[in-house]
């Protein structure tokens, strides 16, 4: 199904969706649609807002909710200053109430298992995935053993 074809046209202003969180991530992947699909798969987020491609295809602008906080994405525009650069130096964590199941799901969903879901030192059960356009993510439950 065509990209255009399955999200509605941008909002006017006053539709726009409230930013959710303190600091929002803005990543440009190298395909905003399909990221933003895997991650409604992957972690349950719920896309609230996309601006129809460009003609070359090209997304401009994606708003998700994941976890109770905003995530934005966009395609790379090198003509704009906003090249494709390999995800380097950061991870996305959430903090979640079954690291297991959420782990499982981004696994399920085709996230690349990093380091498996473990008690770790601080008292946390933690992993870490790496989705399939370069991103990592960890995950996090607290130990309720500790």
């Amino acid at each position: 199904m065509a990209t255009a074809q399955k999200h509605a046209s941008a909002p006017a202003a006053e539709e726009k969706p409230a930013v959710l969180g303190g600091v929002v991530p803005y990543l440009s992947v190298s395909d905003a649609s399909a990221a933003a699909d895997f991650y409604v798969r992957a972690f349950g987020a719920r896309e609230v807002f996309r601006y129809p491609p460009d003609e070359q295809g090209r997304t401009m602008h994606i708003h998700l909710y994941v976890n109770g906080g905003s995530l934005m994405l966009s395609d790379p525009f090198p003509e704009h200053g906003c090249g494709l650069k390999e995800p380097q130096g950061y991870s996305l964590i959430m903090r979640v109430d079954d690291v297991d199941a959420a782990f499982e799901r981004a696994v399920d969903a085709g996230a690349t298992v990093m380091m498996p879901v473990q008690k770790m030192f601080w008292g946390d059960r933690y992993g870490q995935l790496r989705d399939p356009f370069g991103v990592i993510w960890a995950m996090s439950t607290p130990d309720e053993t500790a």
